[in-house]
Parts: C-alpha cells; structure tokens; sequence
C-alpha cells in the first residue's frame, strides 16, 4: 500500500521503519497536513495524521480528489477529523489506542495490513456497508 505519514518526528520515523519491515510504501514528511500539503498525497491510498492535523471538511475533499482511501491517524482522539465528510467519500477511519510510540507505531502499520484485506480497525472506523461486516 502506498502511504504519506504526515508531522513524522525523527524519533517517529525510526518507529515505524521498525514496524513497517518494508511492508508498505511509506513516504514521510515532516510537514502537517493542510490546505498547502495535501497536494503531497497524490498517488498514495492512504494517510497518515495526527491530533494536531488539519482534516476538515475541505481537507478530506481534496484527498479523495485524489483517490485517497484511508486516513489513519496516530492518535486516540478523532475529534480534528470530519468523519461525516470522510463517510461521504466512503474513506475509512482508523485510531490508535494509547501505547508507548513502538506500540503506537506497531498500530498504525496493523491498521494499514488491515485495510489491504479489506478491513477496518479502530473506534474510529467509518466505512461503507460491505466494510461493517469485515470490521474487527
């Protein structure tokens, strides 16, 4: 799957370099998300953000533009994310729950094998009919 991981820390790339072993193409950036980087996501199937990242309503509009599909995001809260917005485009939803930055990272590379097989993972999850039934 290819993936662009927003506001990644030096510490946070070692993280999920670790967990990732190569599974997925993952781009990271240090830059949040927003109206002046969203353009970085094109191409990939997934995003990941975090709390702090901007992913409203017009944010969200511009990745399924561009045939994003996921948005994961690092955090426990999913409050900073339009879910209705994201439901509209049919782009899934997934949190992490509070753990050490590994176990954190260990969570995010899950969700994305998760959402390869057709899956979702996460309080957060938002996907269409077809996806309910396979969610865990």
């Amino acid at each position: 799957m290819k993936v662009i991981a927003y506001s990644i820390t030096p510490t946070e790339k070692e993280y999920l370099a670790k967990a990732n072993q190569k599974k997925h193409d993952i781009t990271l950036i240090s830059n949040p998300l927003g109206m002046e980087t969203v353009a970085y996501a094109a191409g990939k199937d997934a995003v990941i953000i975090w709390n702090h990242d901007d992913v409203s309503a017009a944010i969200i509009d511009q990745l399924a533009a561009l045939n994003v599909r996921f948005i994961i995001t690092g955090s426990i809260e999913t409050n900073h994310i339009d879910k209705t917005v994201a439901a509209k485009y049919g782009i899934k939803l997934s949190n992490v729950s509070t753990g050490s930055p590994q176990e954190i990272a260990d969570q995010l590379i899950q969700n994305l094998d998760l959402y390869q097989q057709n899956k979702c993972l996460g309080d957060a999850c938002v996907c269409a009919k077809s996806c309910r039934a396979a969610k865990n």
